[in-house]
C-alpha cells in the first residue's frame, strides 16, 4: 500500500514537469513555422547565357554533327575499321561522312546564293566553304569506292567513281585516280594520259549534289 504522502509527492512532481515536457514537444514546431525557406536559385547564375558570343561556341568546335569536324571524324573511323577490316563498319561510317559533307556544302552554297549582290564577302566566304566540303565529299567517295573494290563488288564502285570524275573533272588529281580505277576494274578500255590533255588542275569541284 502506497503511503498518502508518497501520492501527494508523486502528483507534484507531474505537475512540475507536464509544463517542460509540453515545451519540448511544441519545441520542433516553434523552430518550423519561425524558418524561412530557402530562396530559389538564380537561372542566371546556373545556365549560360546562350545570346553571350563569347559563350556560344561553333559547330566546328562543339562536336555537333553538322560540322566538318563530325564528317572528319566519321572518315577517320572508317579508316580504323578498314584497318581491322571490319568492312560494314567502314561502309557506313563514310556514307556518313558523305551524307555530312554533301549537307555541308549545300547548306554553304544557298548561303552564297542568297547574299549574292547583298554582301560580296559573306558570299565568297560560303563559297569557299561550298568547296571545300565537296572536296571532303569527294574524298570520302572515293574511299567507298575502294572498300566496294576490297569486298569484290565493282558494281557499287563504278557509279561512285564516275560521280567524283563528273564532280572532281577528270584532269583534277582525284578525277584522275578514280578513272584509274575504272579501268583496272576493265569499265573502260582507254587509259587517261595526263600529259594528252591541258593541265586544269586549278578547275574546282563541280557545285554540290542535292
Amino acid at each position: 500500500m502506497v503511503a498518502s504522502g508518497t501520492i501527494r509527492r508523486l502528483s507534484f512532481t507531474c505537475l512540475v514537469s507536464l509544463p517542460f515536457t509540453v515545451t519540448l514537444a511544441l519545441m520542433p514546431l516553434a523552430q518550423a513555422q519561425t524558418q524561412k525557406p530557402a530562396p530559389p536559385e538564380d537561372p542566371t547564375q546556373t545556365q549560360s547565357d546562350l545570346t553571350d558570343p563569347n559563350t556560344v561556341r561553333p559547330l566546328s568546335q562543339n562536336g555537333g554533327l553538322l560540322s566538318m569536324a563530325a564528317g572528319q571524324r566519321l572518315m577517320d573511323d572508317a579508316v580504323s575499321a578498314v584497318g581491322s577490316q571490319n568492312y560494314p563498319v567502314a561502309i557506313k561510317k563514310l556514307q556518313d561522312a558523305r551524307l555530312v559533307f554533301n549537307q555541308l556544302s549545300n547548306f554553304y552554297t544557298q548561303l552564297a546564293t542568297s547574299f549574292s549582290g547583298i554582301d560580296n564577302r559573306i558570299v565568297e566566304n560560303q563559297k569557299r566553304k561550298a568547296l571545300e566540303t565537296a572536296e571532303k565529299r569527294d574524298e570520302a567517295t572515293y574511299q567507298l569506292a575502294l572498300v566496294h573494290r576490297a569486298q569484290n563488288q565493282p558494281e557499287l564502285a563504278v557509279p561512285l567513281l564516275i560521280q567524283i570524275i563528273r564532280s572532281q573533272n577528270p584532269t583534277r588529281n582525284l578525277g584522275k585516280k578514280s578513272y584509274q580505277q575504272l579501268f583496272e576494274l576493265g569499265f573502260v578500255e582507254a587509259p587517261f594520259s595526263p600529259t594528252s590533255a591541258p593541265n586544269v588542275e586549278s578547275t574546282p569541284p563541280a557545285t554540290p549534289r542535292s
